[in-house]
């Protein structure tokens, strides 16, 4: 009886993932060629649509998470999602999965987001991340300055200094990209630790494979790192980025507290 309970409950989150994915890739086009454009015709100014835009992106990636819970698929908990509420402000998280932007941007009131090239040749998503500001790896000379540009206007930022998704059972390796934004923007940074058990959605794990039991995000928002503190001891800038990049790995890595469920 046990081992048929199991094969049940394996085969209705299976379900579950398949639907809750089936959902999002319906979704987005349809919210793409309805909401978006609406919020464009009635928002003339660049900045009210962008943060028009943003907004509507967090409630698409909450509803997301909500169904993905509401169907058993994953479980999910929270220590310190208030201090993402807090703008300009750079949010740098490790990368265990594959919804770990999604799980961040429904979080947080607005938030700019680095995404790939590759989503300017969507013909639904080139517009909605157009209008809502993210910002294309494209150019990687001009990044940096892109990047620093929004945090000192003001907006927050999601970076991953992993560059990709973390091999499962391999150590973290940061990229300085994150790091030189910082000091760039001169702002400060928010870490966010995310684990994930048993894991899922992860580097190796196509989408259909479903662990055991529903995978459990834990997500840790940490206190604040002043890069000016960490890279105030003299040296060049690629040094400086270096220290910090170091600190960012130091303060990601490593065991979190259990928090509340949420």
């Amino acid at each position: 009886m046990n081992l048929l309970r199991r094969r049940i409950d394996l085969a209705w989150r299976l379900f579950g993932t398949a639907f809750s994915f089936a959902c999002f890739g319906v979704g987005a086009i349809v919210i793409s060629i309805t909401v978006f454009p609406a919020i464009r015709l009635i928002s003339p100014d660049r900045d009210l649509r962008r943060r028009r835009i943003q907004r509507a992106m967090r409630q698409v990636m909450s509803l997301f998470v909500w169904l993905m819970k509401t169907l058993g698929v994953i479980t999910c908990a929270v220590h310190g999602a208030e201090k993402l509420r807090r703008p300009g402000q750079l949010v740098i998280a490790n990368h265990p999965s594959l919804i770990d932007v999604v799980m961040l941007i429904a979080l947080m009131p607005q938030v700019d987001c680095i995404v790939k090239q590759a989503l300017w040749r969507n013909p639904f998503l080139r517009w909605p991340v157009t209008w809502a500001g993210y910002i294309p790896n494209r150019d990687p000379e001009n990044l940096v300055e892109e990047c620093a540009a929004a945090l000192r206007a003001g907006r927050s930022l999601i970076v991953f200094p992993e560059g990709t998704r973390t091999v499962p059972g391999a150590p973290m390796h940061f990229k300085r990209g994150a790091a030189q934004i910082a000091l760039a923007a001169g702002c400060e940074v928010r870490p966010v630790r995310i684990e994930v058990a048993p894991p899922m959605l992860g580097k190796h794990h196509h989408w259909h494979w479903v662990p055991p039991q529903p995978g459990h995000w834990q997500i840790e928002v940490g206190e604040i790192i002043a890069p000016s503190e960490i890279a105030a001891f003299g040296g060049a800038q690629g040094l400086a980025a270096r220290r910090l990049t170091r600190h960012f790995l130091d303060r990601l890595s490593g065991d979190l507290p259990a928090p509340a469920p949420v």
